[in-house]
């Protein structure tokens, strides 16, 4: 079939491989031999530049200047200069472009034809372009200060083949450490970050490009003195495996890690290893493409960046957080990888209008074994859900990069009156998996597959006299679970609920009729006016025996005095409360973050 391009790049031994591994479709190369209008358009209006090249180990470096648009712009057909503020003491590829830092002067010209890349960025609009090709010829400046002194030992000014005056913020760069073990600062950064860039040498040319995701989606798996090794996942892209066709020909990067707010930026370069299907899953669960890189050599600089940034608007694409099967509580690490193991939905109650509880068969429990009170189930609705690749999804964003695998807390006890090998979940529609469930009927026999229990939020044993539990709406679903195996005297719960979700309410006291006597009900959102079942439910809600107030909770509610030791599961933002409330208790509390 003829190119619909005119004079395209051929993929490289290392992206053909990567592209029959992951069974993409042949394509042709939309890289082209020269800078399309397109690409020279944003690069001229975009304020980052990420650049790349390799140092004289050959090892890729990766780097980002600018800050506003207008310091870098096309020249001609094929030429684009750059002028910008840098870090002349730890900058990596400034180091490897101008060999500046061997030869200590003050002004320093690099070599010509050293390869390099660069991505030309706008985070706002998130358009890009990719460049590569070889350094005409740069240079690096001195700064004058806002007084009009030179500080030559920190910052300067490196312009490749052209002025372009920008105005920008003065760094004051500080090395902190130049190890590929990482300090607690630099690890502390990766754990934040919701944004790198990194790059590749292919075949005799660079790829420089960005990855991101939900702050923290790149994992630190270890940090010893030999090197840092962290791992991230490949997300769902334009599957032209450019960089990743680096890697396969040429298992190197080199990345650096920007913090916008505070101008700190962590250079690293390392040895890279692209893991596939179960070799992905089994670092990093619920993952069929991810990248491993063992740090040889990192900087963390303090104040790097010549520009600061303030966070925008995620993503609607972003994904959540991929632990690693090493880390606690990460429900993915229980699974059992048995595709032959499913949950059959035999029950489903509507208990509000958005909550419902639904009740499960295990296809094979001896697989499972019994779970305890205070864990959760781990579902797998990717068979159910999954529509297949697309490149991008707008009018489902989400669903993008979801795996459909999702953990509910179990709503039942072992010993209560259902069979041994069911167990029931309560939970509230929201997204894609819970409004499925909704909208599926019992008698539908839907399979999932179950891909077993973990978690552990349960009372611990002690001397506590009193068992103080705060919830907020559905939280209470670990409290349901344990109900039957406490002295419901001892409980003192402290229940936030929405005045629409008071069914939940009604319907978890006339199974347990004595949790009224220890409970202290908070109600928001009844002013609505004509709603009369909520004003019903309300008042019946008032007659359980239960102290209720129509409000919300505050800090004084809480009798610190009660107990040392509290428990807690509610939602982001009440948790963050009350943990504040509960400064100088134990809190245990129900993890979200997975």
């Amino acid at each position: 079939m003829a190119s619909i391009l005119t004079g395209t790049v051929p993929w490289h031994d290392g992206e053909q491989k990567i592209q029959n591994l992951m069974r993409v479709p042949l394509d042709d190369n939309p890289t082209v031999p020269y800078l399309s209008p397109g690409a020279a358009f944003l690069v001229q209006r975009a304020p980052l530049f990420a650049l790349g090249t390799l140092d004289e180990y050959g090892r890729p470096w990766s780097t980002v200047w600018g800050g506003e648009s207008g310091f870098a712009g096309p020249t001609s057909e094929s030429n684009i200069e750059v002028k910008s503020l840098v870090d002349r003491q730890s900058d990596p590829v400034l180091d490897a472009l101008l060999n500046s830092s061997a030869n200590g002067k003050d002004e320093s010209k690099g070599d010509a034809g050293k390869t390099v890349s660069a991505l030309s960025i706008d985070l706002g609009t998130r358009k890009r372009a990719k460049l590569s090709g070889r350094m005409v010829s740069a240079s690096l400046g001195q700064d004058s200060s806002a007084d009009g002194t030179i500080d030559s030992d920190q910052k300067g000014k490196v312009q490749l083949t052209v002025k372009i005056e920008t105005s920008l913020a003065t760094p004051k760069p500080k090395l902190v450490s130049n190890s590929p073990q990482l300090p607690s600062a630099a690890i502390d950064l990766v754990n934040r970050a919701d944004t790198m860039f990194l790059s590749t040498a292919g075949m005799g040319d660079m790829d420089t490009n960005i990855r991101g995701g939900p702050p923290g989606f790149i994992r630190v798996s270890s940090n010893e003195q030999s090197g840092a090794v962290l791992v991230y996942p490949e997300y769902s892209g334009n599957r032209l495996y450019q960089t990743l066709g680096n890697m396969q020909i040429n298992p190197v990067a080199g990345y650096v890690f920007p913090d916008f707010e505070t101008g700190n930026a962590l250079y690293a370069t390392g040895t890279t290893e692209i893991l596939i299907g179960k070799d992905a899953s089994k670092i990093l669960p619920r993952s069929n493409l991810a990248v491993r890189v063992t740090l040889t050599s990192a900087r963390f600089v303090e104040t790097a960046l010549p520009f600061r940034g303030t966070p925008g608007q995620l993503s609607p694409y972003t994904p959540s957080i991929r632990y690693l099967a090493t880390e606690k509580n990460n429900p993915a690490a229980q699974d059992m990888n048995d595709p032959n193991l499913t949950a059959t939905l035999i029950k489903k109650e509507e208990l509000t209008p958005t909550i419902t509880r639904f009740r499960f068969r295990i296809s094979d429990p001896t697989k499972t074994g019994r779970w305890i009170p205070g864990q959760y189930a781990t579902f797998s609705f990717q068979d159910e859900l999954d529509m297949g690749y697309s490149h991008m999804r707008d009018d489902d964003p989400p669903s993008l990069n979801d795996d459909y695998v999702r953990t509910f807390t179990i709503s039942s006890h072992p010993d209560s009156d259902i069979a041994s090998d069911e167990f029931e979940i309560t939970v509230r529609k929201h997204g894609n998996v819970t409004r499925y469930l909704s909208q599926t009927s019992e008698r539908a026999g839907l399979e999932v597959p179950l891909r077993g229990f973990g978690g552990s939020f349960r009372f611990e044993d002690g001397e506590e006299r009193v068992l103080p539990f705060v919830a907020g709406g559905i939280g209470i679903t670990p409290l349901i679970a344990q109900l039957p195996g406490i002295d419901i005297s001892r409980l003192r719960l402290f229940w936030s609920i929405s005045g629409r979700d008071l069914g939940l309410v009604l319907n978890t006291f006339e199974r347990f009729p004595d949790l009224p006597g220890s409970t202290r009900l908070f109600v928001t959102g009844l002013d609505l006016g004509d709603d009369a079942e909520v004003l019903r439910q309300f008042k019946d809600t008032k007659a359980s025996g239960a102290r209720v107030e129509g409000r919300r909770m505050e800090a004084g509610d809480l009798d610190l005095s009660l107990a040392d030791v509290w428990y807690l599961c509610a939602e982001t933002g009440l948790k963050r409360m009350v943990l504040n409330w509960l400064s100088g208790k134990r809190v245990v509390y129900e993890d979200f973050c997975y």
